[in-house]
Parts: C-alpha cells; structure tokens; sequence
C-alpha cells in the first residue's frame, strides 16, 4: 500500500509545491508512524508535535513557496539548539536544559522552509561513533534491532532509514554523518570544509566538524545540502568556484561526468592499530569499483603514503576538544565513563601539547590532499566491519573503546582533517541482509564530483527503492 513516506524528499518537495500535500499533513503522518514506531528505534530524544504542526501551518500562510526546503520535515540533531526546545547534547549533565536561542543551522533550515518534528538522538557531547547515551534509548538499527546505528548523527539516520523523516541534517567532525548513513543503508555526505556557513567548522578545534545531509538518495542529500549551503552569509564559509544557486542538486540529478578514481583500503590508523577490512566491506568496494569501470571511469588501486603521526595527533584532539565540556566537581559523575576519560585527558594536556598535534595534523592534510591530486576522487569501504550490535563497545575501558572505533570506522576521520569532501553510498547487502557501503572523497570543494558519482551509482544499484522489511 503507497504511503506518502514511500516518496523520496523530492518527491514529497514537489507534491508540496503543486498542493497535492499540505505542510501540515506531511507533518501530521510523519508525526504518527513516529509516536507508532520510535518507541522500538530511539531515532529522537524528544518529539514536539504542537510546535510542529503550529511551524506547519506557518509555513502554508506565511512562507513563500520557492523557499529550498517549503513544508518538508526534518529532525534537529540533539546537539544543536533550537530556542524553547529540550536539548539534552546527549548527556545527563543537560537531561533538561531549554536553550533560549537557536543554532545557525537550526535558523538556517527554518529559513529555508522546513518544519522541524523534534530532536534526533545522538551521543553524549557527540564524542562517539555510536549513538548510545545513557540520558536516552539507544538508535537501534531498522535492519536489525539488534544492531546500533553508528553515530553521532545515529538517531538522524535510524529517522530516516525507517521513514520517520524524509531526509534529516546531521553534523560530522570524524565520520558522524557518514558511518550511521553507511550502517542503515543511506547517502550521507561530509561537505568540504568551510562549504556550509553555519557552523563551518571554523569555530570548531582543527575546524573538523561541518553539517551535512542524511537521505535516502543523491538527489535529495543535494537538496538539502543546497539548502545548507544558501543558508547564511559567508563571513566564515569559503564559496567553491562551481557554487550557484541549485546547483549541487543540479549535479545530482545530471550525474554526468567520467573520473579518474583511486581505489583504497588502506588507513591513517594500520600503524597504531590492527585494521581488519571484512569480507563484507571488501565485496562491496570490489561491487562500486565492478560497476564504476563498466560505465567508463579510469580506477587504480592506491594506498595512503604511511604515516605514523596522525593517530596520536588526532587522539590528542579528540581529547583536547572535551577540555570545555562545562562539568566540574559533582557533575563531572554525570558523564559516561568514555567522556570522563576524553575530560580529564584533555584537561591534562599542555598548549604545547595541542600546538604539536595541531601543527602535525596540518601536514598530514597537505600530505592527503597532494596525494590525492592525481585522482578526481578516491574510494574506501565506508565501514571496515558490518554493523555493531548495540552495546559492542567497551562502556567502561575507554582505550579499549577507542580502538573499537578505529576498528569499525578507519576511512572517516582523515576526511575531516584534510577537510575533504566525502559521500557514503549504500552500494551492497549483506547475505544477511544488512547495508554496506563505499565512502567517495574528492578535492576540496569537489562536491559536485560525490554527487555525479553517486547518482551514476544509484542509476545502477537502485538502492532507493530498499527499505527496512518491517518499517
């Protein structure tokens, strides 16, 4: 039976538009299969429906329709603040902060036209790769509720995956965006640094962390994406030279263009850890590669030039960028043992410390990015492992937990230190069942490249069309 979510984002955009759907009716079955549904998945830590439906009617008397994102809705990620709203950060230390002022990419997406249904979950201060906090239920897989989301953007990607959402925003400062979208069978895209202008990562330490899209296909990552990029003035944000209005979902949907593309499984982290790519991860890199080269692309196997500084270095960040979470005294007992950890490790480093992490993580992204010259882009698996059951990871040996994350996720972070664009795109299944996907890194700026990529993909594998059996 056809239901209004079997449409993809830009289907729904343009039944919008045409009045074939209202905001407020778009908003309302969304608001159903979620009060049905989240209770089994943990995609949102707090649902507003009054305030959605009141944003809804808004938006039909008041919002002009040629705004990107007119009616559609989407999911704020817990760690971004919208005035009024519960925004826990994933953690007990705010279990009830109410921020009297939004975030940038909350304002942004309003201003484009989106109704917001409420926060989607994510980990505490969204530290992890994984979305399971203890202020909130863990995001449990759709293709298996045995199995976590990834994260931190975890609770975006299970709204989506299950139709809870069309399409939702998600923040990505080591592969947040990225590995969730790979573990439930979707398109997540890390845009270049300084791409989007709130929050451009700038403000961010080692300037890691940029929003990004969540979909079900190309064109609808773009859409959103698009939105993104529109969305503010550039006092902090770099313009890419190809940048015009429309003109990302424009490259996703021509998806034209013959590349010359690297093909690696190699990582920053096999020197400090061992690095296992499973057969799953291997199949579905050879399946893109496969497919890729029928339609006429130039591909050559590489691997990254070792390195054995990033891994400490980037530790030293990771740990240097929970020194200002604010707990101090007794709330410092509020926090997960894994945050505790990065805290007091962080608060324990000294400037010169942070300056020699810093310092040498700038060479290695004027290594990658010299490296990767040769190429119009490079593949990786998206994920070195199939998705991890919910409590995998080590809750109370925080090293221990670290190098499960690296285990699972080795291709993402370097995409954030050399402030790559990347896209994840659900390429296979699993015997079992389950997605697995390639992650696409091109030149900065080379958003477009991602996209004509993946949608000459999508055109092959039709990966639209997959949905969770029993969502």
């Amino acid at each position: 039976m056809f239901e209004l979510h079997h449409l993809t984002a830009q289907e729904q955009a343009d039944w919008l538009r045409r009045g074939d759907v209202s905001p407020s009716e778009l908003a309302t079955h969304y608001l159903e299969r979620i009060a049905r549904l989240d209770g089994a998945l943990g995609a949102f830590t707090t649902v507003t429906p009054e305030a959605a439906l009141a944003r809804a009617a808004y938006v039909e008397s008041t919002v002009s329709r040629a705004v990107a994102l007119w009616g559609l809705p989407l999911g704020d990620k817990d760690l971004s603040a919208r005035a009024g709203v519960r925004t826990t950060y994933g953690s007990r230390l705010f279990e009830h902060f109410v921020p009297d002022e939004s975030d940038e990419i909350v304002t942004a997406l309003d201003d484009a036209g989106a109704v917001s249904l409420g926060k989607t979950n994510a980990p505490e201060f969204g530290m992890p790769s994984y979305t399971e906090s203890l202020v909130a239920p863990p995001a449990r897989n759709p293709y298996d509720t045995t199995l976590g989301a990834g994260g931190s953007s975890g609770g975006a990607a299970v709204a989506v995956a299950a139709g809870l959402l069309p399409v939702a925003p998600g923040s990505d400062g080591g592969g947040s965006i990225r590995i969730p979208a790979a573990a439930t069978g979707l398109v997540g895209v890390k845009p270049s640094r300084g791409r989007v202008p709130a929050n451009a990562g700038f403000g961010s330490l080692g300037g890691l962390v940029t929003p990004g899209p969540i979909a079900r296909t190309v064109a609808d990552a773009a859409m959103l994406l698009d939105a993104m990029v529109e969305g503010g003035p550039y006092q902090y944000a770099t313009r890419a030279p190809s940048w015009d209005e429309g003109a990302l979902l424009n490259a996703a949907v021509r998806g034209e263009g013959r590349f010359e593309i690297g093909v690696m499984t190699s990582s920053p982290w096999d020197s400090l850890y061992e690095i296992t790519v499973s057969a799953e991860a291997e199949s579905a890199l050879a399946t893109a590669a496969y497919e890729l080269s029928l339609l006429g692309h130039g591909l050559q196997d590489y691997e990254l030039e070792p390195d054995d500084s990033y891994g400490p270095a980037f530790r030293t960040l990771w740990q240097a960028g929970a020194a200002n979470i604010p707990a101090e005294g007794e709330d410092l007992e509020l926090l997960e043992p894994l945050t505790q950890w990065l805290v007091a490790r962080g608060r324990e480093l000294s400037a010169r410390d942070l300056a020699t992490a810093l310092s040498t993580l700038t060479r290695f992204e004027r290594s990658v990015i010299r490296q990767f010259s040769r190429f119009d882009a490079v593949m990786t698996p998206a994920l070195a492992l199939t998705p991890r059951p919910v409590g995998w990871y080590d809750a109370v040996d925080a090293e221990r937990n670290f190098e499960q994350q690296v285990q699972y996720t080795p291709f993402t972070s370097f995409a954030n230190v050399s402030g790559l664009p990347a896209i994840t795109l659900p390429v296979a299944v699993t015997d079992a069942g389950l997605p697995m996907g390639v992650q696409v890194i091109s030149r900065p700026g080379g958003e477009h490249t991602l996209l004509a990529i993946g949608a000459q993909l999508e055109r092959r594998f039709a990966w639209q069309r997959r949905h969770p059996p029993q969502w």
